[in-house]
């Protein structure tokens, strides 16, 4: 069973499901509601658990009721939360998040307050794994886990979420942009321009998430791109980070990025059919499924 090191955000999550997202400063009556766990890092690590590997998760916390939320869902999850890091007098990350009814999403987030800044080195020293994955929430953290992965040898995956900075882009043997993370990066440019310019600039394989349209990289210097699933959509909520947790998961068991990214593709699709954000995160069998009933698509040029 492939062990993961998954370092980043974990988060609770308000969401409110609505027809249509809020335009106004005014009052709106939600349709359903849901308190769910979230963050990025716990997201995927909920993912790698549900799709038959092992993830330690190293997220920030405060000593709160929050917290305790937080870690009683990911433990339900089978999440090894043995090297967390908890601060007193300090406020954990919550979000409020609105759903409409195509399956878009709004957020807005608080990340805590007064939490640890660096972990403690020697919490990473007794972890062994065989790929590490990170978001861009805790760069300190982040960089002490991609020294961890070069030295066993293992892949370093960045889930790249703006801002992404430069020093966590280069440590990266993987670097998964999400579309806002690229362009955000790229200042203006079109998609195809700034992904061939961040694989120029970093020295990791480098793609980009395109949501219902897949994942696009740079390979031999030219791109290629991988499509997505046609799946109703209910909740696009937590897709990337099960995307990332997939890919991460893939790598790790030994699949080339293409193959990876087919198994992400098939798992972040089961995600989006139901409501509940991470809560719909597909296990093994049902990814395994869905890809044997979905014709075999062969990555093309992206136009």
């Amino acid at each position: 069973m492939v062990r993961a090191l998954v370092v980043g955000s974990a988060v609770l999550d308000f969401v409110y499901q609505m027809d249509r997202l809020p335009q106004k400063a005014e009052k709106y009556r939600a349709d359903g509601m849901d308190v769910i766990g979230g963050g990025c890092a716990a997201n995927a690590s909920v993912a790698i658990c549900r799709l038959d590997g092992q993830a330690t998760l190293l997220a920030r916390l405060g000593r709160d009721e929050i917290a305790d939320l937080i870690t009683a869902d990911l433990a339900r999850e089978g999440v090894n939360l043995s090297i967390l890091e908890t601060t007193e007098d300090s406020r954990s990350a919550v979000s409020s998040i609105y759903i409409d009814a195509a399956g878009e999403r709004q957020i807005m987030s608080y990340r805590g307050s007064g939490l640890a800044r660096v972990p403690r080195v020697e919490v990473l020293d007794s972890v062994d794994a065989d790929v590490v994955l990170a978001d861009t929430r805790w760069p300190e953290a982040t960089l002490l886990a991609f020294a961890l992965a070069r030295r066993l040898g293992v892949p370093a995956v960045l889930d790249g979420e703006a801002p992404v900075q430069q020093d966590l882009a280069k440590a990266a043997s993987h670097l998964v942009f999400s579309e806002q993370g690229l362009m955000d990066l790229a200042g203006g440019k079109d998609l195809p321009t700034a992904l061939k310019q961040a694989a120029r600039q970093f020295p990791g394989w480098v793609g980009v998430t395109l949501g219902a349209e897949g994942v696009a990289w740079v390979e031999g210097g030219e791109l290629r791109h991988l499509p997505g699933h046609d799946v109703p959509v209910r909740d696009t909520l937590g897709a990337g980070d099960v995307w990332h947790g997939a890919f991460a998961l893939s790598l790790g068991e030994g699949a080339n990025e293409s193959s990876a990214a087919r198994f992400a593709n098939a798992a972040a699709a089961l995600k989006c059919t139901e409501h509940g954000g991470r809560k719909a995160t597909p296990n093994r069998a049902t990814v395994e499924e869905f890809m044997k009933q979905q014709p075999l698509k062969d990555s093309t040029w992206l136009n």
